[in-house]
């Protein structure tokens, strides 16, 4: 049986190519399927390459016009926000296919990505996360709760140990 969790990420207007090159290391360490990107900010510097362990040759990064365009079949749009509403990370239990979509490093979220976003989640910090760090948080969050997915086994305590 094929596996049916499935996972990429959108990034809205990036400004920065090293985060940019973050973002497609994390998604080789967490196994996302594709990255997809909007704005003519990142495509001045897409020249200057911070992925070093080339996983751009494995995992497409493709720009596009408007990413609500390209979401896959039957993923499910997460917009990661720090905004009024957003449920935190911690206590999310993640759709088996999802497109997680993130603002620029210098902005947020325009509120009409957000609307169309079936959820909103946010990271619960003190201070601003640079995008790089916020893909890795929520990448890692939707890894370790495994197959605590919508659909998968929940977690609970083992109470049959021998």
């Amino acid at each position: 049986m094929a596996n049916k969790r499935y996972a990429c990420i959108g990034l809205y207007n990036p400004k920065s190519p090293e985060n940019v090159g973050s973002v497609m290391r994390a998604a080789g360490c967490y196994g996302v399927a594709s990255v997809f990107y909007t704005g003519k900010r990142y495509e001045r510097a897409r020249d200057f390459v911070t992925d070093t362990k080339k996983i751009h040759q494995d995992i497409p990064l493709i720009g596009i016009d408007d990413l609500k365009k390209i979401i896959p079949l039957g993923c499910v749009p997460v917009a990661v926000e720090l905004v009024e509403g957003a449920r935190a990370l911690p206590e999310y239990t993640h759709p088996d296919r999802a497109i997680y979509i993130f603002g620029p490093e210098d902005g947020s979220l325009d509120k009409e990505i957000r609307d169309w976003c079936e959820d909103v989640v946010y990271i619960p910090t003190t201070g601003c996360m640079n995008l790089a760090a916020t893909v890795n948080v929520v990448l890692y969050d939707r890894m370790a709760k495994g197959n605590n997915t919508r659909s998968g086994p929940q977690f609970g305590r083992e109470t049959d140990r021998t």
